[in-house]
């Protein structure tokens, strides 16, 4: 068996909300790589929308870049089918909004009470399908998956709220370094305990960073790290013995391979619901106020029009907002 992993984030550019980050972790037969995992797939997921063909036939479970998949307009349909298909596997059926944060990212759970708007907020999940829907759509990935000899291991987030992200980034001093170390420390959680087999990671890149040798000689202290080139496409890295040969590749545009897409979408769909929990919190404390994505123009608009009662209500701004 070979392993592969996958990474993204969602959040990186915003001021308001968390920075989120996630890995995921397939095992696959020998001569499968993060580059056809797609096409091995093709019978069960689709790297993009399709129109539904007029038969009987359950469509593909679409597993693409969140960018491609979500929208305003779009809605969390096609990312909670994905999402649920995917925490199947390995037993989550979430029923409530902090049901997706213990399967997602149980580590959030304990810092979010910092923040009133996360503290006591809960919602029924999903929000875009029946749940029974979902649970058939489990089903179908479970059986396609072992019918390619293929197990989706694991999907494992991590959240970085704001309090935490200015702490970051004043010990790192670049958010892309911040962001760096973060993923790798994630991707090295996977691959600690996997046994004998090659290992394939792939990231996107790090706000234009093409040297990553320096972050991985850090995560891996105890391997050799080599380079196998660095550049503006892509840079690679291999490192560990031969049983257990580890390749990471920093490339652009890494959501066209699926371990990378599913990481979107499980970044995106979690900074979906952070940021539901809170645009309700600060519109149920101020009349008429307009939500927000958080990203910075519309940020610091909303920064204004919350002035006045962010003061009242004793609100840090460490805990509001993200410093870059």
């Amino acid at each position: 068996m070979a392993y592969l992993i996958g990474t993204d984030e969602a959040g990186y550019g915003p001021n308001l909300g968390p920075l989120v980050i996630s890995a995921t972790l397939w095992e696959v037969p020998d001569g499968v790589g993060v580059e056809n995992l797609f096409n091995h797939l093709g019978h069960v997921i689709a790297p993009e929308l399709r129109r539904q063909a007029g038969n009987a036939a359950p469509s593909p479970i679409v597993m693409a870049d969140s960018k491609a998949i979500f929208s305003p307009d779009k809605g969390l349909r096609h990312l909670e089918r994905g999402l649920w298909a995917a925490m199947a596997q390995w037993g989550h059926c979430p029923r409530t909004w902090r049901d997706v944060w213990l399967a997602l990212a149980p580590a959030a759970l304990d810092s979010m009470p910092i923040a009133p708007w996360y503290r006591d907020y809960d919602a029924p999940a999903p929000s875009a399908h029946d749940a029974a829907e979902l649970d058939a759509t489990g089903q179908q990935l479970r059986e396609g998956l072992a019918s390619a000899g293929v197990r989706l291991a694991a999907v494992r987030s991590r959240a970085i709220f704001a309090h935490e992200f200015n702490e970051l980034v004043d010990r790192h001093l670049l958010k892309s370094t911040a962001l760096s170390h973060e993923t790798l420390a994630l991707a090295a959680g996977l691959i600690e305990p996997l046994p004998a087999g090659p290992i394939s990671v792939v990231c996107d890149k790090h706000g234009g960073r093409n040297r990553y040798a320096p972050f991985l000689a850090e995560h891996f202290p105890d391997s050799l790290v080599e380079v196998y080139g660095e550049g503006r496409e892509r840079s690679v890295y291999r490192f560990g013995p031969s049983k257990r040969r580890v390749e990471v590749c920093f490339r652009m545009k890494a959501e066209s391979c699926l371990p990378a897409a599913l990481a979107s979408m499980a970044s995106k769909y979690l900074r979906e619901l952070a940021m539901q929990a809170f645009n309700e919190y600060w519109r149920g404390h101020v009349p008429g106020l307009q939500p927000t994505a958080g990203y910075p123009q519309d940020a610091r608009r909303f920064r204004i029009d919350i002035a006045e009662t962010q003061k009242r209500l004793h609100v840090d701004d460490r805990v509001l907002w993200r410093e870059r």
